[in-house]
Formats: structure tokens, C-alpha cells, sequence
């Protein structure tokens, strides 16, 4: 086993959350230390993004069906505003007596927004072409380095790439952030892909080596950076409009530095006064960093057509209104089979590498119980073989996916224990857990695929908020669970699988002490 292979594994075993104790962190709240959730750079020059509230867009169950999605918008400065806004500008600021708070688009662990995106432009009109930081709070880009030629992107393209800070999630979570973190990065990868939709555009992962996507985005050029605040790229996307037909799977990432300024503009924000130092934490970051292009490859998981999606509400506004529950109804619980349809048949997929363990609390025509969403029907016959020999594996009756039952019965108890003991996993109408591939990804593949494998939960976790938001209903993504209690209820005793998320999902009560402002109006 190599030695990032081994990393793998300790930091995986050694964050899990048990009975006997949680994954270490500090235990306290070290509120003077408290990281800055905004990232800018000083001495840029800012263009100042229009706001997209008043645009039009299509219902939200349009935009996943490419026979009524039929916008292409332009790529321009006003189009790129309203693609940053409704992935990862803020939704709403809220309010308690003096203190406020921005939510923003995507979904994030402790609301503590890891996750920074860098844009290069190319051709895109009002937008001179050049490498940005996007700021979410003032909704602006800043600009890092013009570029001195042309840049050899595909037509009507340009770049983005998804970085991340882990420091502003190990503030208050410790040794178990990085996986909050990675999950975070798979809620915004999502949240751009649901934004690019509603514009008509699509979005592809492409191939990059690490080492140079940090001398891209220029995250190796120490001096502008605060060390114990490190910065890491995740993934270069690669954004075109739909009726794009150059395929691309990887570009020349040293020829588009060489077009950028040596020394890149502006000079990094500090978002601590002080840092509590977790070694853990880059270890795993150098253990699932990746040079290999064999083997780094990321491929979106896809999802299939969802056939019981009815009119809602307008995309813009299924977007700006998710939220994360923070209570449910507990006497007002129950759902119809269409509506859980709807939501698991939101991530149906059968090419997946995660699947999904579902508690049924409340469900009509669907027995409480505990059930499986098999996403890649090749690994069937292996969960068969490695889940308890008692289950029933019952085919449910639904169009939403490979819906099996496993066991009837009442697991409101063991979902809420599952959870760290949190009402809310017991109080909806569902809630579930997310089992990964694992030996075969980390080991036989690469070790990075470890970090992708929670990109895709973070997906389907944003996923999942939206579906729920569009019915007006409620959903929570939730980090604190114990891992192998949820192993133990399957009966799961190997590493073939491994849960890396959990989500409940039902009706949320709204704390009436707390107002809501919509955010940028000043």
C-alpha cells in the first residue's frame, strides 16, 4: 500500500465519528479566531457585477429537460453575473436583534463557505480577458492578471476553477473538516451546474494536473498568501454554451499561464488573527492531490430524467429560497409518494459510485422501513453479498430509481441516534445516508478519487435541496453522523462501501425571531 493510499485510510478511520468519542477538534467555539467567510485580494481592480434579481428565467422543472430549455444566452458581463449570483452569491441575509448573516446559494457545512471560484475569460463581452476572483459579497470580480494574448479556449468558452480553504472549516470542525470541505466543493460544483442550466450553458470537469492548476490560479506564489490559510484548487471546469460541439477533456494549462502575468495583482485577505494547527489535515490535502492525468480524471456522476417533476416555481427562485432546515414538523411529517418520488428520482443514476440508504419515517403507500436507492446496477449483486442476509431486497413499485426494501419496520430511533443524537434526522419524512464505492475508487483507481467520491455526495446533497425547495418542502444536509453504527445496521463489516453523508428531509419550522433581508441592497 502506497503511503498516500495509507493516508487515505488512517485519516478516513480516524475521523469517524463513534459512540466512544468524536473526531477530534478543539470542542469549544474560539470565536476571536473566527475566519473571515469572505476571501478578496488587495490592489485589484473590482468590476462591479449588475444584479440578476428582476431577470427572467424558466420554471426550475424546465431546465432539465433540453426540449423546453431552449435559451442559449450569450456569454457577456450580464450573463456572467447572473451565472455567479444564483450558484455562489448570497440568497438572503438574515437577521437576530444586531447580529446578520449571508446565506448563500450553495449549501455549506456550519454556513462557514470554503469554497472560492477563479474565472478566465475569454471573449466575453464587458469582461476583458484575464484571470478573476469572484466576491461574493459585493458580487464583483477582481482581476489577478490581464491576459497579454489570446487564449486558446474552445469558442464561446471560458474557465472556472473551484478552490478551497479547509482552515475556515477545521475553525470549528478540526480533524473531520477536510471531508465537510470536499462535501462543500460537490454542493457548489452542483450549484454552478443548476446555473448554468437555467442560462443554457453546460459544464465539464476537465483533466488538470494539480501542480499546475496551482501555478494557473497562481496559489504558488507564496507571498500573496497567508500560510496557515491554505489554498487549494479542486477542479478546473471548463463553461460553454449548449450548442457547443468542440469536445474538449484536457488543455494545455502552461500555455494559458504563459498568456498571464508572471507576478500575478493583489495580495490575499488574512481571514484569522490566530490558527489552530491541525497536521492531519495536510496530509490528507497532499495525499489526494493527484499529477497523474491516467488517473485524476473526475467524471460528473449523471443523473437520469426525472419523470415526476411537475411546474414549480421559477428556477431563480427555487435557488434564492433553499435553505437549510434547522428543525422539522414532527406532527406534520408526511409525504406523498409523489413527492418522495420526486426527490429520490432527482438523483436517480445508474452509473454512479454512490447509493443511498434511505429511513422511511413517513411516506404514503411506502411502508416505514429502511430501503436502498441502488444507483449503478453492476454493484446490486456485490451489496447483496456484503449487506445482511436477512434483508428482503423487495423492488418497490416506483419509476424514481432501483428502490429496494430492505426491512420493515420503525428506525426513527436509529436514524436520530445515527445522527449524533439530532432530532431533526428523526422529525421529517425520510432521511438517508450516502454509501460511497470505496476500496475499489481509492485503491484501484487513485487516491484522489477519495476527495471526488465526496464531490459527488455535495452534489447530490445540493441536489436534493433544490428538489425538496421546489416543492416547499425542507431538507438538511447533516456532517455529524456515526459512521459505523450505519455500517452496522446494514451489516456492512468491510471497506467495499463506506458512508461519507447524510441527509433528512421533511417540513422545517421557521424560527420567527429571525428576519430575512435580500442581500446586495444597501
Amino acid at each position: 500500500m502506497n503511503k498516500n493510499l495509507q493516508m487515505v485510510y488512517t485519516y478516513h478511520n480516524e475521523t469517524k465519528h463513534s459512540q466512544q468519542r468524536y473526531a477530534r477538534s478543539l470542542g469549544y467555539m474560539d470565536w476571536e479566531t473566527q475566519p473571515n467567510p469572505y476571501r478578496t485580494y488587495a490592489g485589484t481592480k473590482k468590476i462591479q457585477l449588475p444584479l440578476s434579481f428582476d431577470n427572467n428565467t424558466l420554471e426550475y422543472s424546465q431546465i432539465f429537460d433540453q426540449k423546453e430549455n431552449t435559451l442559449n444566452a450569450p456569454l457577456c458581463k450580464e450573463a456572467i453575473s447572473q451565472f455567479f449570483q444564483f450558484s455562489l452569491g448570497l440568497a438572503a441575509i438574515k437577521e437576530y436583534g444586531e447580529q446578520s448573516w449571508a446565506l448563500r446559494c450553495n449549501a455549506s457545512s456550519g454556513n462557514l463557505q470554503p469554497s472560492e471560484a477563479y474565472m478566465i475569460s475569454n471573449e466575453i463581452v464587458g469582461i476583458d480577458d484575464g484571470l478573476y476572483h469572484y466576491s461574493p459579497q459585493e458580487h464583483e470580480l477582481e482581476l489577478l492578471s490581464k491576459a497579454n494574448e489570446q487564449l486558446s479556449l474552445p469558442k464561446n468558452s471560458f474557465l472556472l476553477c473551484l478552490s478551497s480553504i479547509v482552515w475556515r472549516e477545521a475553525w470549528k470542525y478540526g480533524e473531520r473538516s477536510w471531508r465537510y470541505t470536499q462535501l462543500d466543493c460537490g454542493h457548489a460544483l452542483k450549484a454552478l451546474e443548476i446555473s448554468a442550466s437555467i442560462l443554457g450553458w453546460k459544464i465539464e470537469v476537465l483533466n488538470t494536473k494539480d501542480s499546475e492548476l496551482q501555478k494557473l490560479i497562481g496559489f504558488d506564489q507564496a507571498h500573496r498568501y497567508v500560510p496557515e490559510e491554505r489554498e487549494l484548487p479542486d477542479m478546473l471546469i471548463l463553461v460553454s454554451l449548449e450548442n457547443s460541439t468542440e469536445a474538449v477533456d484536457s488543455l494545455d494549462i502552461n500555455a494559458i499561464r504563459e498568456t498571464l502575468q508572471e507576478k500575478y495583482e493583489g495580495k490575499a485577505n488574512q481571514l484569522s488573527y490566530a490558527w489552530h494547527k491541525w497536521d492531519i489535515l495536510e496530509k490528507i490535502e497532499d495525499a489526494t492531490l493527484s499529477d497523474d492525468l491516467q488517473t485524476k480524471k473526475y467524471i460528473n456522476d449523471i443523473y437520469e430524467k426525472n419523470p415526476n417533476r411537475q411546474p414549480s416555481s421559477l428556477a431563480k427562485d427555487v435557488v434564492l429560497k433553499r435553505r437549510s432546515a434547522q428543525m422539522m414538523n414532527k406532527d406534520d411529517c408526511t409525504f406523498t409518494k409523489k413527492e418522495f418520488e420526486t426527490i429520490i428520482g432527482s438523483v436517480k443514476s445508474n452509473n454512479s459510485a454512490i447509493h443511498l440508504v434511505i429511513f422511511v419515517h413517513s411516506v404514503e403507500e411506502i411502508p416505514s422501513g429502511l430501503y436502498i436507492l441502488v444507483r449503478n446496477s453492476e454493484h446490486k449483486t456485490q451489496l447483496q453479498a456484503l449487506l445482511k442476509e436477512s434483508f428482503l431486497w423487495e423492488k418497490v413499485d416506483t419509476d424514481a430509481g432501483e428502490l429496494y426494501k430492505l426491512e420493515d419496520g420503525d428506525f426513527k430511533f436509529l436514524a436520530k441516534a445515527i445522527s449524533c443524537n439530532q432530532d431533526i434526522a428523526s422529525d421529517g419524512a425520510f432521511t438517508l445516508g450516502m454509501l460511497a464505492e470505496f476500496k475499489n475508487q481509492v485503491e484501484n483507481i487513485s487516491a484522489a478519487k477519495y476527495k471526488h467520491l465526496y464531490w459527488d455526495c455535495g452534489a447530490i446533497g445540493q441536489q436534493l435541496y433544490l428538489e425538496t425547495t421546489s416543492l416547499n418542502l425542507s431538507a438538511t444536509g447533516i456532517g455529524c453522523f456515526l459512521d459505523d453504527i450505519l455500517h452496522g445496521v446494514i451489516g456492512l463489516k468491510t471497506n467495499e462501501f463506506q458512508t461519507l453523508y447524510h441527509f433528512t428531509i421533511g417540513r422545517g419550522l421557521v424560527d420567527s425571531r429571525l428576519s430575512t433581508k435580500k442581500p446586495y441592497i444597501k
